[in-house]
């Protein structure tokens, strides 16, 4: 994480429908956030597929025991912990901090973390204060 990294305000937690998405700019990035219960995820908003920003408003689901959102369009799976795409790995998208504190979801902007997987042997380990993922909460 670099010096200028921030953590950005995105909306509270309550605007977020829970199995849904909602896109925002962060650090002139789109930035497709999702809850999944009380814990957000956070990936790039851009389809690599189709080069359309609509990663936010695809299907939040599970997929072999992996927590994934459909593309709306060409119905690719990406990963909500590691942005790796189930179908084609060489179509992953980054993935990036997220946290919610006080009721208000957060995401790190400008942070060197944030990063394309290529394969499934890599995978960013999340830190309690992310929530990106279930084993953290049950952790906490």
């Amino acid at each position: 994480m670099t010096a200028s990294a921030q953590w950005q305000e995105i909306c509270d937690l309550a605007d977020i429908v829970p199995d849904t998405g909602v896109c925002a700019q962060v650090g002139g990035l789109q930035i497709a956030v999702f809850r999944v219960d009380d814990l957000v995820y956070a990936i790039d908003n851009g389809d690599p597929v189709s080069g359309a920003n609509v990663l936010s408003r695809g299907i939040v689901g599970d997929l072999g025991g992996e927590l994934v959102v459909a593309s709306p369009l060409y119905k690719q799976h990406f990963s909500l912990l590691t942005g790796r795409c189930l179908e084609e790995p060489n179509h992953s998208v980054s993935t990036h901090p997220c946290r919610v504190v006080a009721g208000k979801v957060q995401v790190l902007c400008g942070a060197r973390g944030s990063r394309r997987i290529a394969s499934p042997q890599h995978s960013m380990v999340p830190t309690t204060l992310t929530a990106n993922s279930r084993a953290s909460a049950a952790a906490s």
